[in-house]
């Protein structure tokens, strides 16, 4: 925001498209913070009745909403570097268009490090993928550096050009945060963590088989559910014990892991196929299955 501010200062001076499309990108950054700040905040709150897994979900609904803020400065950037490439204007105060371009830089570089540094410490893939977001929101605003060096050398329309290019840069963005955000929506999760979690429970002894795995996004926090079958001779205490030890070496294991629901099945009776009701009849009701 601090940028933001400086760099509309000097837009207000200069008259650079180029920096005004880099300055409403900066601005449409700071302000997705305040969906993201009271989403975690409400993910905080404890489960209940109504919401029996918590408010982490809000953390999606944030990024929804941040993806369409992003979306909405690309459309503002387009339409002011369409206006000015065929209505130009002059850029005047060139060296402080620089200066502006070099701050924009420096702060979403800082701004960068510390999202991805916080976002591995919380194991927020999202807090990361914003990091790395912010980074290339400092190779845009280095962007306006060219643009202004355009004008100067007396290419006005670079500037113009350059917010286009810088337009073309926020969609980007817009389209690989859309992808994210939905992939979490739809409970969408990367292949690698289920191999991971199919590798760590094979390890522990007792267990015969895993045969269903199912991870899911709430917020920031990855629930898993897993199906193990064991020795069918073992007491039911036995079987908690191992699936103890599972849950154990899970949540020990694999750090981004905040729960783990362990189910256990005797051997040659496990899976989500030995738990359904074929075809049958009941209490006046049409046939049906479970």
């Amino acid at each position: 925001m601090l940028t933001a501010l400086f760099q509309i200062a000097v837009v207000w001076v200069s008259g650079s498209v180029a920096l005004l499309a880099d300055t409403i990108h900066n601005f449409g950054d700071a302000a997705t913070a305040v969906p993201l700040g009271f989403a975690f905040l409400l993910s905080r709150k404890m489960p209940n009745k109504s919401f029996t897994y918590g408010y982490g979900r809000a953390e999606d609904l944030a990024g929804l909403f941040v993806v369409f803020l992003i979306l909405f400065s690309a459309v503002v950037a387009a339409y002011e570097s369409f206006s000015r490439l065929f209505s130009p204007r002059p850029v005047e105060f060139l060296g402080a268009v620089v200066a502006a371009s070099l701050i924009g830089f420096s702060g979403n570089e800082l701004v960068a490090r510390f999202r991805i540094k916080v976002g591995m410490e919380i194991g927020s893939a999202a807090l990361v993928a914003d990091g790395y977001h912010a980074r290339v929101d400092g190779f845009t605003s280095l962007a306006v550096l060219v643009g202004a060096l355009g004008v100067w050398l007396g290419y006005p329309l670079s500037d113009p050009i350059i917010g286009l290019l810088i337009t073309a840069a926020i969609l980007r963005i817009v389209w690989d945060a859309g992808k994210i955000v939905l992939s979490r929506m739809l409970d969408g999760v990367d292949p690698g963590v289920v191999d991971e979690i199919l590798q760590e429970v094979s390890r522990v002894n007792g267990v015969k088989e895993v045969s269903e795995v199912r991870v899911r996004w709430l917020g920031h926090r990855l629930h898993a559910e897993v199906n193990i079958a064991v020795d069918p001779e073992l007491s039911v205490e036995e079987g908690h014990a191992i699936a103890v030890e599972v849950r154990h070496g899970l949540l020990h294991g694999l750090g981004y892991l905040s729960n783990a629901l362990i189910h256990v099945d005797p051997l040659g009776s496990s899976g989500e196929e030995f738990h359904r009701f074929p075809e049958h009849e009941h209490d006046s009701l049409p046939p049906h299955s479970h």
